[in-house]
């Protein structure tokens, strides 16, 4: 996670980010990386916070959010389950502890597992220096949206097809050559036209030469 982190600043350094919308995870929720953005890189952020950053996550979870009016109404069915989410966002007049925040977000998730009939409650916070002028609740939700697309396009799969976090293979750099491996198959796959992942591995491995093929390798 260390590295993840180390990395930000010099992924990022090269990019032209003016006036981008740059969201990322808990994990990279630090101070340092929003003064970068906002500072260096003249870009925006949404930073999701989570109990990593303690004091911060209770203070976006004490505002009175039964006073703030639903903004956001999305459902959506994917992976087996049907999800509700639904977005406020608040200005804060006397500011966040993060760098450059002017609005907290909240938005509630309420997933059912089709099969079970299962309900689960999540409630997800994060922060913004977009004023509410220049996003409004929506908007930033469907920047979170996609944030999360993201993880369930690569992250879920490969986890779930791939089996990923139970891997022992953890010496050097060979994870990260892993990765990259894992990323192009799925990649490779999407662009001829799978959405089912596993099932396109399945095919492919039926036949020695179509992973060549779909590679464009003769």
């Amino acid at each position: 996670m260390a590295n993840e982190i180390t990395v930000f600043r010099p992924l990022l350094a090269g990019l032209d980010l003016t006036d981008t919308v740059v969201t990322f995870d808990a994990l990279h929720s630090q101070t340092a990386h929003a003064r970068f953005l906002v500072e260096d890189k003249k870009a925006h952020y949404i930073a999701v916070i989570k109990r990593n950053q303690p004091l911060l996550h209770r203070q976006l979870k004490q505002t009175p959010w039964r006073n703030v009016p639903l903004l956001d109404k999305t459902r959506a069915t994917a992976h087996g389950r049907d999800e509700i989410r639904r977005a406020k966002t608040a200005t804060v007049a006397r500011g966040l502890d993060f760098p450059h925040a002017t609005q907290a977000v909240q938005i509630v998730r309420r997933r059912r597992t089709i099969t079970t009939d299962r309900v689960t409650l999540q409630r997800v916070y994060a922060a913004t220096d977009l004023a509410a002028h220049q996003a409004d609740a929506p908007e930033i939700a469907h920047h979170v949206r996609e944030h999360w697309g993201i993880g369930n396009k690569i992250h879920h799969v490969r986890d779930t097809t791939f089996t990923e976090d139970a891997s022992r293979m953890r010496t050097g750099t060979a994870p990260r050559a892993m990765a990259t491996l894992r990323n192009l198959a799925i990649g490779a796959l999407r662009l001829t036209g799978y959405d089912n992942i596993a099932a396109g591995l399945r095919k492919h491995s039926r036949d020695a030469t179509r992973p060549l093929t779909t590679l464009d390798i003769t």
